[in-house]
């Protein structure tokens, strides 16, 4: 009996070795990427969007909330306004039962919308929390990427959204309205999202080094913000893979552009002074050296888009060139060769620009 119990004890005593061991399967846990690690845990953290932030606010503080649109574009913190919002109403533990939170990844056909959301909008919830604060007597239903959503899932919506108007509260979150039909859109109050200041995005980045001590320069903080153009996520993601490639070294502008896959300014100023003033040889080898290096022929594009803009050439001659550029565009959209493509529009550039000198 004794050697048993001397059996059992050892059993026993094995997973609490486990869990002496912990601080390195803690360490693992910990490794999040710095955009969830630095996602807003309140509303007050939320940056820069002020007319959502004071809405929430006021739904916080007792008033009630209606169904919520959320538009604009990536990275400017639609989903992370709602799930603060939503964490701050409930706390941690009702979160999970009074939220409901469907991705694009998600299946959200209209047999889901049918079953899975019209079940969940119909149960009743009390108006308090287990700590003993007061929270709203309805639930949230957060469908992301909803402008992926098929028009036939998205008229399932409506009724639900009318007939569960006491017990649940939708928020709806898309890069593009137009593609919400127009049921949907009257029943929500609309918000949209501005692309983040640079200056905004600026302090937060800045916020992120010093909290993960990291060594950087004014200049990759502005070509951060600059690559990310408005997408604090972006920008954020492409910090964490600068700090990894230069472990203890200073973050530089030249390794950002790396990171970001973005042409480097000088190789673009090179091509356009080739276009102006060189010949045809020159511009297929300048330009066969660029698709070589591996640039993606659409940031070339892009790039080339905001020089030409800022050049000063004839308003007839941006016209031209920028009307070239859309055809470009459309053609590389449908698959044509870059080099081809790129060539064509340098040559249409180098012609332009000719004529006149």
């Amino acid at each position: 009996m004794q050697a048993f119990l001397k059996g059992a004890t050892v059993q026993t005593t094995r997973p609490q070795k486990d869990k002496t061991a912990g601080p390195s399967t803690e360490k693992k846990t910990k490794a999040v990427p710095w955009v969830e690690k630095y996602r807003p845990k309140c509303v007050d953290e939320v940056a820069f969007q002020d007319e959502v932030v004071a809405v929430l606010k006021k739904s916080l503080e007792g008033a009630d909330l209606p169904n919520l649109l959320f538009y604009g574009p990536p990275g400017t913190g639609k989903t992370s306004t709602i799930l603060a919002a939503a964490r701050e109403l409930y706390g941690p533990e009702l979160y999970r039962q009074r939220v409901l939170e469907l991705n694009a990844s998600d299946e959200r056909g209209i047999q889901v919308v049918r079953e899975k959301v019209k079940n969940f909008a119909q149960l009743t919830v009390a108006g308090t929390r287990p700590d003993g604060k007061p929270c709203p007597p309805f639930k949230i239903i957060v469908l992301d990427e909803a402008d992926s959503m098929t028009a036939p899932a998205q008229a399932a919506l409506r009724r639900t959204m009318e007939k569960e108007s006491r017990t649940t509260r939708f928020c709806l979150i898309c890069n593009y309205i137009s593609r919400i039909i127009e049921p949907l859109t009257s029943r929500c109050s609309k918000f949209r999202f501005k692309p983040l200041a640079n200056q905004i995005q600026e302090e937060r980045l800045l916020m992120i080094c010093d909290k993960e001590n990291l060594k950087y320069t004014k200049e990759s903080i502005a070509a951060l913000v600059k690559v990310s153009e408005g997408d604090l996520r972006k920008a954020i993601t492409f910090l964490q893979s600068a700090a990894r490639l230069n472990v203890d070294r200073e973050i530089t502008e030249r390794a950002v552009i790396e990171i970001a896959g973005v042409v480097p300014p000088k190789m673009i100023d090179n091509l356009l002074q080739i276009c102006f003033k060189g010949t045809f040889e020159k511009l297929e080898v300048a330009v066969r050296n660029m698709v070589d290096e591996g640039y993606a022929a659409t940031q070339i594009l892009s790039q080339l888009h905001e020089s030409i803009i800022e050049q000063d050439l004839s308003d007839k001659e941006k016209s031209a060139i920028t009307e070239k550029m859309a055809v470009v565009s459309k053609c590389l959209s449908d698959g044509a060769d870059e080099y081809l493509q790129m060539l064509s529009l340098c040559s249409v550039i180098m012609q332009e620009t000719s004529q006149n000198n």
